[in-house]
């Protein structure tokens, strides 16, 4: 597949977009650098190329890089360096999945919530970041308090709205009670949750 000299920009407004929406909730949340710094990567070599590629507009070209290569190397790549992904913090040889800390849960959850608006644009809804996440964020490996933390807040988003959540009171509080409050319970709490 040849790369279209119009995707270049299309793809590089997408994500300058998507950036703003994430610097806007994590600005919100109290996190103004995370949401600053958040996807630098994206501009990479390793990861442009391949995404202005395979770009649709209306979903990530990470999927549609897997169904035509079989891989997205611009996801393993993303993924390895940017601290605010689950998958960032699996290590399969490790027995227990390391908590993601607090900046980058809050900054996965602000991802989440821009990149579902970015994609969906006029046709977004509270639903959709919690459809999302069942249908493809939940099933990523990772810490089992962390993930019914992303949950939550998804499931907040869906009963109040995401100005109920998105502010650093509720993000400390909500963290503070699911990841860290639990320190003695088995990492098995988001089967709890669902």
């Amino acid at each position: 597949m040849k790369i279209k000299f119009k995707n270049i920009f299309l793809h590089t407004a997408l994500v300058l977009r998507h950036k703003h929406r994430v610097f806007i909730n994590c600005a919100k949340c109290g996190l103004p650098y995370r949401g600053f710094v958040h996807d630098l990567s994206k501009f990479s070599p390793a990861e442009f190329f391949e995404s202005v590629r395979y770009y649709q507009g209306t979903r990530s070209p990470v999927g549609v890089a897997r169904r035509e290569q079989g891989v997205s190397r611009a996801w393993l790549h993303h993924k390895g360096r940017n601290k605010h992904h689950i998958e960032y913090w699996f290590d399969q040889d490790c027995a227990e999945h390391p908590m993601i800390p607090y900046k980058y849960a809050v900054e996965c959850v602000c991802d989440k919530l821009a990149a579902t608006r970015t994609y969906a644009g006029k046709n977004y809804n509270t639903s959709l970041p919690l459809e999302h996440w069942n249908r493809y964020g939940c099933k990523a490996p990772g810490n089992a308090r962390t993930k019914a933390f992303v949950e939550k807040v998804f499931l907040d988003v869906l009963e109040y709205g995401e100005k109920f959540v998105l502010n650093r009171a509720y993000m400390k509080k909500t963290y503070r009670e699911i990841c860290l409050d639990r320190k003695g319970e088995a990492d098995t709490v988001s089967s709890d949750t669902k």
